[in-house]
């Protein structure tokens, strides 16, 4: 596995690397032997030199109607003919006006006004600032802590870091991330969930940990609860059968906002528009971005119920209500991708698809039970993951193996640590599943 299956791509030839430093890379590593997509088109991509690499997670959770969607291309060419930008600072374009009351409708309960930014990052450090304002216009400034979870990603603000609880996210910064932030134990456990099929049944009694976290530190001065209601990037976490019910039952016996952070499991994820509707939970506060608009343009932003938006709506109208917001809020091109984006979801039925789908990827992903180092499968929705032991001395470089194996034979998964996760599009078909979980299969058996 320490040689690369097939040549490197001739077509990189005169390429120049080194400016480049890459996000959540190993940028030594990667240079030495990168793997370059120039196109994509549907579920696949295709490098310089022709072969065709099968999108096996989204681009990164975020292309759910597939890459280049034909209907999303033109709105975006079409919107760049008529206004490439206008200042969302005391003017705005009608694109934003429609998106946002768009995704108002499709909102659960009362969340009905929706604040733009332009990723997830963004959009949970502008929820998190909502939070903090909310309460101080409401005359409980003392409330300024948030309680995150342990192996929670929210993005990689400050305050995102700061809420999240991946380590090495967070080690490097430490002396800068928030004060008065706790977390949650996270809910994954193998010996208790290994090898679920959907949400575990096992582990509810996890969320009565927020009570006494309550109790250390008085619920006056906790602003809120954000989580992800399923834990994408620390690897397909799912959430135990009531968890999620119980968070939300603590939150209103002592008056805390509830953030979900839907980054990753909006839009057709879970197989609805967003998991709350899934799980049947009601947030306060919804952050949102990739799927918004199927990763075409950068987009994020944050929904919050009426009551919160209201509550800033007083005072002399001539004063602005919350000094926050960017320059690239709501931009024209991202506005139009989102509104073609949420016709190709209503009008292809991309929320039924997903969840036909789920078992048939369910059933195929827990096939590789028994496999060489698999020590769980996990999935919900149109989201999976192979958790591998760990090489003595060698931590991640098994999962890493497996996934630069599967790109060059075709097929694109992502690693975490020593866990394998994969999200199809929804317009996935059953033998691109096939091929994902085979090229798996395939890569952990000649893996040391």
């Amino acid at each position: 596995m320490n040689e690369r299956a097939i040549s490197p791509d001739p077509s990189l030839a005169g390429l120049d690397l080194e400016a480049l430093w890459l996000p959540f890379t190993h940028n030594r590593l990667f240079k030495r032997e990168p793997r370059i997509v120039t196109e994509a088109s549907g579920m696949y991509y295709t490098t310089g030199d022709g072969r065709r690499i099968l999108d096996g997670l989204s681009g990164l959770w975020c292309c759910n109607a597939g890459h280049r969607h034909p209907k999303i291309v033109e709105a975006v060419v079409r919107q760049l003919g008529r206004l490439d930008y206008a200042p969302p600072f005391q003017t705005m374009h009608d694109k934003g006006f429609e998106l946002a009351s768009a995704l108002a409708a499709l909102a659960p309960a009362d969340l009905d006004h929706v604040f733009f930014a332009n990723s997830g990052s963004e959009a949970v450090d502008t929820a998190m600032k909502i939070a903090l304002a909310f309460h101080r216009v409401r005359g409980e400034a003392n409330r300024f802590r948030f309680i995150g979870r342990a192996k929670g990603y929210h993005g990689v603000g400050f305050g995102g870091i700061s809420v999240g609880g991946m380590v090495n996210n967070r080690k490097a910064f430490a002396p800068a991330l928030l004060p008065g932030v706790d977390h949650l134990p996270h809910t994954h456990d193998l010996e208790h969930m290994a090898f679920s099929r959907g949400m575990p049944t096992w582990g509810a009694h996890l969320a009565d940990e927020l009570e006494r976290i309550v109790q250390l530190h008085d619920a006056s001065t906790i602003a809120a609860v954000i989580l992800e209601p399923m834990q994408g990037s620390a690897g397909v976490i799912v959430p135990p059968v009531g968890y999620l019910a119980r968070i939300r039952e603590i939150c209103d016996r002592h008056g805390i906002l509830l953030i979900f952070d839907e980054v990753i499991t909006g839009f057709g994820r879970l197989g609805h528009y967003f998991a709350a509707e899934r799980f049947g939970v009601t947030p306060d506060l919804i952050t949102f971005a990739k799927g918004v608009n199927s990763g075409m343009v950068p987009l994020g932003g944050a929904i919050v119920r009426k009551g919160i938006y209201e509550a800033f709506m007083q005072g002399p109208e001539h004063l602005v209500e919350l000094f926050h917001g960017y320059t690239y809020s709501g931009h024209p091109l991202a506005c139009a991708a989102g509104l073609a984006a949420l016709e190709v979801y209503r009008e292809e039925e991309l929320m039924a698809r997903a969840l036909k789908l789920e078992p048939y990827l369910e059933a195929a992903i827990h096939s590789l039970r028994g496999e060489p180092h698999v020590i769980d499968v996990r999935n919900l929705g149109l989201a999976a993951a192979i958790e591998l032991e760990p090489r003595p001395g060698g931590a991640t470089k098994r999962a890493m193996e497996v996934f630069h194996w599967c790109f060059d034979h075709g097929a694109m998964v992502r690693y975490t640590g020593d866990i394998i996760a994969i999200g199809p599009a929804t317009v996935a078909q059953h033998i691109e599943i096939d091929r994902i979980v085979e090229l798996i299969r395939a890569a952990l058996r000649v893996t040391p």
